[in-house]
């Protein structure tokens, strides 16, 4: 892997939060938690029959800056990413290098066609 790292795409990192929907039931909804600079890389990808429809799922690696343990700005895997109207769930973050500069997020975008 190169040393250096292109945060040319600006992504906004949600993560989920629940609300009592007044009837007994709960609401899920996403909270902005900020926007991040980042790198995005394919890696793979698949198609699979949905409900009615086929669904492409494509795998990412997104590079961030690295923010400390704890921080609204480290990313983790119950959060997303959108740009857009695109969305990347995050499934799993790990430190991209030695000195923890970076944070290596990989995540999935479904599209339905």
């Amino acid at each position: 892997m190169s040393g250096r790292v292109h945060l040319s795409r600006r992504l906004v990192l949600e993560a989920p939060v629940r609300a009592p929907d007044g009837a007994g039931g709960v609401q899920r909804g996403w909270e902005v938690l900020g926007t991040l600079w980042a790198e995005v890389v394919a890696r793979t990808g698949r198609e699979r029959a949905g409900d009615g429809a086929q669904v492409s799922l494509t795998g990412y690696r997104i590079t961030v800056r690295a923010a400390p343990e704890g921080h609204a700005a480290r990313p983790r895997p119950e959060q997303r990413f959108r740009e857009g109207g695109r969305v990347f769930r995050i499934t799993a973050v790990a430190e991209r290098d030695p000195r923890g500069r970076f944070l290596t997020c990989f995540a999935e975008e479904e599209v339905v066609a």
